[in-house]
This record gives C-alpha cells, structure tokens and sequence, in this order.
C-alpha cells in the first residue's frame, strides 16, 4: 500500500477512545476503522447490513488485535432508523464521529423513506439528524470531533437552496455534488457555532481525493471491486490512489492531535486527487456562511431535529 509519507503508527495511541464510523463495513469507512482500531481504538461500524459489517469486523481484529469493533445498525435513509441507532450509539460516550457512509444515485430520482431525494436525504439530512441526536454525547466527550465527508465534486456546482431535493432537472452527479457540498457546509458551520459556543467538540470536513477500491490492498469480502491488474494500476497510478490511502485525510481528521476545528483535509497532490494526507483548500462556496445558515435551518425543519447548544 503506498499512502505517503505520513502514516496511521504516527497516531498517538488510540486506546481507551471510542470512534463511531458511519458506512464502515466497506470503502473508505472500512479503511477508517481499520486504521483506527489498529491503534487501539473501540470503533463502532454503523451500517446497514449486519452480514457486511460482521465480515468487516472479522477483518479489521486480524490486523488490530489491540481495538475492539462493534456493529450498530443504522439506514440512514431512515429517520426512524437514525433515531434508534442514536440512541444506542449515544449511550456511551464518543471521542469522534465519522459522517461518512453516502450514496450516489442512478440516472432516476429515488427516494428515502421518509420522501426525501435519496442522495440529499441520506448524505445530508440523514446525517445532520444523526449529529444532533449524537450532539448531547459528544459535548460530554471532551475534545470530541465530527468529520463529515466532502468531496472535489462540490467544486462543480452551487447550492441550490432553492430545489435542494434536485427536482427541477434532475441530474443524478449534479445532485450527488450538491449533496456533499451541503454536508460541507454544513460541517464548517458546525464548527463556527462549537466554537462561538466556547464548546471542546469540533467539526471538521474531510475528504479522499480521487480513490478507488480497485487500487486498494487487498482485503477479501470487504471491497465492491476486485483489484485493478498491473497494468490498469500503472495507468491510474498519476491520477489515482486506493481508498485506504483516500481514509487517511479522515484519519488526520478525527483522531491526529496536529487537526484543528474547521479544517478541510484531503490530499495534498495535483487538485487534491492524491497524494498525502494534509490540510487542503475548499472552495469559498463550502464556507459561505450565509448559505450554510440557510441549509442549517432547512435541514431542522425537514428532519425535525434542531441542532443547538
């Protein structure tokens, strides 16, 4: 695995923190929980498919035999879902959240349970509901931190606050970067409000760069694709990194003493589509205040969950 030159052993031990990693049964969240477990860390994979997660904690306690990995199940296209899984996860308490799990949808609108965009209503909403539940925790948790997942598609488009569920010609990629945008500035905005609050909890955003599962180390029954051959490898290899490398930005992000509040990490290579794990530039859009404000009270309204302090 070629991740840089910084590495999850420069983490101070983790032992003793417990870390609740949203999606961690596959892809980026898997590669999360593994690096944080291996450094001691109780890591709680809330997913939706206890089957995966199950084969995905089997996976991780061969490698980190000093961190212990439970399963919580969570939909997050599923208020309901969030509401029972908060209230299990919150019973303890949580040195960091990893808001990561997420959805990129098909070519047709498609809907969560509660009727909202898929796309919007589980990377967005489903999220921000999960974060105010999990809010009273992580304030009794000093030096918490919540990491959402941005992407380098929130540099292609412009909140809409305006047709936020993506009715107005629907276009499945563009919903998709609307979405992590929205988890973005969402993300920042929760920083500004922990810290105008004089609170110890932060919010930072993270993200993984161009990665994908194909060029990641190999781990059987856990990632979606099998690994790219030497030669499909050698032609990514300048544009690309495995999804274990993409995990270490969220890493830094959660769990590294140098991350501060309101931080954007990612990769530090040519446009952030690789390279090592640093703290990188966001576009203004994702730290335009006015909007986020805007969004905020949006995503009260329709989760009915206020987040407040």
């Amino acid at each position: 695995m070629s991740i840089g030159r910084w590495t999850p052993a420069q983490l101070p031990s983790l032992a003793g923190k417990r870390f609740v990693v949203t999606g961690g049964n596959a892809g980026l969240g898997y590669w999360a929980s593994e690096f944080l477990a291996r450094r001691g860390a109780s890591v709680v994979l809330a997913a939706r498919n206890e089957q995966k997660a199950e084969s995905a904690a089997a996976s991780i306690l061969t490698r980190a035999p000093l961190g212990s990995v439970s399963f919580v199940k969570l939909d997050l296209a599923n208020l309901e879902s969030v509401e029972s899984a908060a209230a299990v996860l919150g019973s303890e308490p949580i040195d960091g959240l990893v808001a990561n799990a997420g959805i990129l949808g098909s070519s047709k609108p498609q809907f969560t349970v509660d009727g909202f965009e898929l796309m919007f209503g589980t990377n967005v909403l489903g999220h921000f509901a999960l974060i105010a539940r999990l809010m009273p925790t992580l304030l009794a948790t000093p030096g918490s931190r919540v990491v959402s997942l941005g992407s380098i598609s929130h540099e292609f488009f412009e909140m809409d606050l305006a047709d936020v569920m993506s009715e107005i010609d629907y276009r499945s990629f563009r919903a998709y970067g609307r979405s992590k945008l929205a988890a973005m500035l969402i993300g920042f905005e929760l920083d500004r409000r922990l810290q105008a609050a004089g609170l110890s909890t932060r919010s930072l955003v993270a993200h993984p760069g161009f990665a994908l599962d194909s060029l990641a180390s190999d781990r059987p029954g856990i990632a979606k694709a099998r690994r790219a051959n030497a030669l499909v490898r050698t032609a990514l290899a300048p544009l690309a990194q495995g999804k274990d490398a993409g995990a270490l930005p969220i890493v830094r992000a959660v769990a590294d003493p140098v991350a501060r509040g309101g931080e954007y990490w990612g990769p530090d290579g040519w446009r952030q589509l690789k390279g090592d794990p640093a703290v990188v530039r966001a576009r203004n859009r994702a730290r335009d205040i006015r909007t986020a404000s805007e969004l905020w009270a949006m995503a009260e309204t329709m989760t009915g969950n206020p987040l407040a302090f």
